[in-house]
């Protein structure tokens, strides 16, 4: 029972996020202007996570991982319960960011717990459970989103999203234990800048950064592909929900895999960031049948590549740093969430959004290329 709060805490940041990303492109109207103006909402949301993941983090380490969980739970309550009382445009970017600095204090404390309550042996099924119930977010968050939007607008969406994070910070009090943060020793600066540009740490946390822009790319910038096709807001986001449904169902699998030896870390990066980059390369190919098959192989690649890379992270850090790595991890992957739409964004606007996902699609390759690790 301790970890079904987690669970629902790794949802509710992933639903709260692409509900209304995915949501965005589709009710677009000026192509260019949208998609700049697309780009930098997707990242207003990753944009504070990106600063304020590693304090959060660290801040764990030092008051545990509890406390910091419920404090972000209850401020994302809040910042989407904002726009539900004021309903105006520039309150979206406002609650957005809000929604944005709660998420980067619960995302890492909910990781930290993963790893503290589970031993070694079985971090790979940990998280790849945890990132199972993400992914069912991020199902659920453009299909789900759609509805309600269609129903009531933006407005009844963040309503929902302050019921769902103020439920799971009530259940997160009850049932997840306390876990006393840890006795460390004495880190100075260089210490730090020495474990975060070890090979042991970049890589995975590189990779997964690479799974993440890709992740807020397909779920971002495919409504508009499907859009341009005929496809209307519940449609495009059932479509985008196959990449979800897909990193779902690969996660746990790939966790399984991985703790009983038959998966190493080297064949997933490689495999994962592969299967993206052929997603990307489908995207820009016309037609629905493209469409799907792109958000099936991107969803593929980041579900292979996730449970690795936490469960990777996880093994190679002292316990009483869990806290500071996973928060300095998910910076990484903010940045790749932040950064894929952004990069997309701005090619799209200077050609078209075709040879955006073909840039990307590059980058992934190189990324192959570069992260691949040695053979152990």
């Amino acid at each position: 029972m301790r970890m079904w709060p987690l669970y629902a805490a790794g949802f509710t940041t992933a639903f709260g996020a692409h509900a209304v990303a995915a949501n965005l492109g589709g009710s677009s109207a000026d192509a260019v202007t949208s998609l700049l103006t697309l780009g930098v909402l997707l990242a207003l949301y990753d944009g504070a996570e990106v600063l304020l993941k590693p304090v959060f983090g660290t801040i764990a380490d030092r008051i545990g991982a509890r406390p910091v969980l419920l404090l972000g739970l209850v401020g994302f309550a809040v910042a989407s319960g904002a726009y539900v009382f004021i309903d105006r445009p520039g309150w979206l970017w406002a609650a957005r960011l809000g929604q944005g600095a709660a998420a980067s204090a619960f995302s890492p404390a909910a990781s930290t717990l993963v790893a503290r309550l589970n031993p070694a042996s079985k971090h790979g099924r940990a998280f790849g459970s945890y990132g199972f119930y993400k992914s069912i977010g991020y199902t659920a968050g453009p299909l789900l989103g759609g509805g309600l939007v269609w129903l009531g607008g933006f407005r009844l969406l963040f309503g929902v999203m302050t019921v769902l994070a103020a439920s799971v910070a009530v259940w997160a009090l009850v049932a997840v234990p306390v876990v006393p943060p840890l006795p460390r020793t004495r880190q100075t600066v260089l210490d730090l800048a020495r474990r975060i540009t070890d090979p042991v740490f970049l890589r995975p946390t590189m990779a997964l950064a690479g799974a993440t822009a890709a992740l807020s790319v397909g779920v971002g910038f495919l409504p508009v592909t499907g859009a341009s096709d005929g496809l209307g807001t519940i449609a495009t986001g059932a479509a985008v929900s196959l990449l979800a449904a897909t990193a779902a169902i690969v996660q746990p699998r790939t966790g399984r895999a991985l703790d009983a030896g038959r998966l190493t870390t080297r064949t997933g990066i490689t495999v994962g960031l592969g299967l993206a980059a052929l997603g990307f390369g489908c995207a820009a190919l016309p037609g629905v049948a493209f469409l799907l098959i792109a958000a099936a192989l991107i969803g593929a690649g980041t579900g292979v590549i996730t449970p690795l890379g936490f469960a990777g992270l996880a093994a190679s850090t002292p316990p009483e740093r869990l806290g500071q790595t996973m928060g300095t991890a998910e910076l990484g992957r903010e940045l790749g969430d932040a950064g894929g739409p952004l990069f997309v964004a701005a090619v799209a606007t200077i050609a078209v959004l075709d040879v955006g996902y073909l840039a990307l699609a590059v980058l992934l390759l190189v990324g192959l290329v570069i992260l691949r690790p040695k053979r152990s």
